[in-house]
Order: C-alpha cells, then sequence, then structure tokens
C-alpha cells in the first residue's frame, strides 16, 4: 500500500530528520521526498511531500507517531486534513482582553489558534488583529460563526474571509 503525505514543517535544522525517523523506524518505505526549503507557506513553514509504502497497520502508526510527535499532516493522498481559516477582529481589543477570546477558539475539538498579529492605534477602538486558526477539514462554516460569536460578544467589529 503507497500513501502520500503533505506535511509542514518549521524551517529549522532537524525537522526533517525528525519527520523521517519513525518512517524507517516503523517498518515503512520512504518512496519520494520532495523538499524545497525555498516554498514556504505564509507562516514561513516549509511543505514536505512524502510518498511511502508499508502494509496498512505499519502507515497508520507512522500517522499516529508522527501526529504525536506534533508533525502537521496537512495532506494524505491528496485530501485536505487541515485548513485555515483567517478572520480580521477590529476594536478595543487589548481592554476587551483578547486572551479570552482567543482561549475561546481554541477550546473547540480541532481547532487552534496559530498566528496572531496585534496591530495598536492611538484610539484603542480602532485597533486590529489578526489571526489564522486551524481547524479540522469540513469545519470551516462552523468555525467562522463561532469567531464571529465571540467577536460579537467582545463588541468587536469581525471580518472573515469568503
Amino acid at each position: 500500500m503507497r500513501l502520500n503525505l503533505v506535511l509542514e514543517l518549521l524551517d529549522i535544522p532537524g525537522q526533517l530528520i525528525d519527520a523521517l525517523e519513525p518512517i524507517g523506524r516503523l517498518g515503512a518505505n520512504i518512496v519520494t521526498v520532495i523538499h524545497q526549503r525555498d516554498v514556504k507557506t505564509e507562516r514561513g513553514t516549509v511543505p514536505v511531500q512524502i510518498t511511502i509504502e508499508g502494509d496498512k497497520d505499519t502507515l497508520d502508526r507512522v500517522i499516529t507517531t508522527l501526529e504525536n510527535r506534533n508533525i502537521q499532516i496537512m495532506e494524505v493522498d491528496g485530501v485536505l486534513r487541515k485548513e485555515k481559516i483567517r478572520t480580521i477582529l477590529i476594536g478595543d481589543i487589548v481592554d476587551k482582553d483578547v486572551k479570552d477570546a482567543l482561549n475561546r477558539l481554541n477550546v473547540f475539538e480541532g481547532v487552534k489558534v496559530v498566528d496572531f498579529n496585534l496591530k495598536m492605534s492611538d484610539d484603542p477602538e480602532k485597533s486590529a488583529s489578526k489571526i489564522i486558526i486551524e481547524a479540522d477539514y469540513g469545519k470551516r462554516k462552523d468555525i467562522m460563526k463561532r469567531i464571529k460569536d465571540v467577536g460579537i460578544s467582545k463588541g468587536f467589529l469581525v471580518i472573515n474571509e469568503v
């Protein structure tokens, strides 16, 4: 059985070997690895395409081990496992406790705030933050509604991507 994976790795030394090591140790064969450091995601991570072979149990153990090592598996055989949702919040973000707003988003299963940028303004009501959320595939509509609900409860203007 053959499996095609797309991993998202940090661009620091040792990340690729950390991802490849369990594959061989667990008995799967590495067929191909495409690792281009000059191609980066917007978060500065490097997408790595890997094709591996083995029986179903071995490949399942590889996937579980990679996940346990917090190695992001973005695709399995062309099927997206995670999707990124980008949103902007505008308002008195600092005084309205942005930490609480982020925590309220992180509690949902399969959802994680992976990037947060804050732009302060002289007028606190015009401060803005850009948030990138990583969610299990297929949860976009529900997550966008929850972002809107959290924003409304905090008095923020919420701009979700379409």
